[in-house]
């Protein structure tokens, strides 16, 4: 998992540890001939339905294809946006050290340094000032003004840089400006069928089973309470973290209570048309 500081994470993976992704179609191989041609890349999706796990894997998978020819690492910078999110701290600043003043890289440089994936997730999250600096990284220039310096920096041959939005969530204010949209190679992602997110759950909570073929069919109930204005739905992550509970020692339908229930919705219509559907489903 990302250890997250702020604003940035480095996400260092051993080659032993696999980050767990299902493929859902064909988004492997097509991130993979992206990368080969460092195409910047957009991966549009609801929240909570594996955007991150998929460039975690993605990075892991592409260490594994490096090993033989270089050194096996690329790593993966991970940086999620908000809106206090600013240019300088992407780029970097200068900073007080004893005596001096010494100039500190932001994730955003350090990652076009050395070559590592960046990864900004929910980047319309962000201020307007970060998303327009990314813009001379995403075309055939792939360089990285730093006005603070002087430096023009010219991206390592193997940086990549990946963003992530939910564009179902988002207002039309902080929706990404087709001239943002439009440098990217996308990625669409939703959440899986009932056999495919019964199996991601029972591997990630260790339920189960018939526990979690239970919780995905909630799932997709859920999901389909369009007509009580909950455009969303409950997120494959909430359905593994209820699935983690149950795994615990509690009861099914306070795990779903706790999980579910409580966490996607303050609504109190809403809050009961799902807890309707638990008791359906849950024993």
């Amino acid at each position: 998992m990302n250890q997250t500081t702020n604003p940035s994470s480095t996400n260092p993976q051993s080659n032993d540890e696999v980050p767990y992704y299902l493929p859902l179609a064909d988004e492997v191989e097509v991130f993979q001939a992206a990368y080969a041609s460092r195409l910047p890349i957009l991966l549009k999706g609801p929240t909570g339905c594996g955007k991150t796990r998929f460039v975690e894997h993605m990075s892991w998978h592409l260490d594994s294809m490096r090993a033989a020819a270089q050194p096996p690492e690329v790593p993966l910078l991970t940086v999620s946006c908000h809106e206090d999110l600013t240019a300088t701290d992407m780029v970097g600043r200068y900073l007080l050290k004893g005596d001096e003043t010494v100039w500190s890289d932001g994730p955003l440089t350090r990652a076009v340094r050395t070559g590592a994936i960046c990864y900004l997730d929910e980047i319309v999250e962000a201020r307007k000032d970060t998303t327009v600096l990314i813009h001379s990284l995403t075309d055939h220039r792939r360089i990285l003004p730093i006005d603070k310096t002087g430096e023009l920096l010219h991206a390592h041959a193997d940086f990549l840089l990946v963003i992530s939005y939910n564009p179902g969530y988002q207002s039309v204010l902080k929706d990404l400006k087709p001239s943002t949209r439009q440098r990217f190679v996308s990625l669409e992602f939703d959440y899986p069928d009932v056999a495919t997110e019964t199996q991601i759950i029972a591997h990630e909570s260790g339920v189960d089973d018939t526990t979690a073929e239970r919780l995905a069919v909630i799932g997709e109930r859920v999901r389909n309470l369009k007509q009580h204005g909950f455009e969303e739905g409950v997120s494959t992550r909430l359905l593994i973290y209820t699935g983690e509970l149950i795994a615990a020692g509690i009861q099914p339908r306070r795990a779903a209570t706790a999980s579910i229930i409580g966490a996607i919705s303050d609504d109190a219509s809403v809050q009961q048309a799902v807890a309707d559907i638990v008791d359906v489903i849950l024993p």
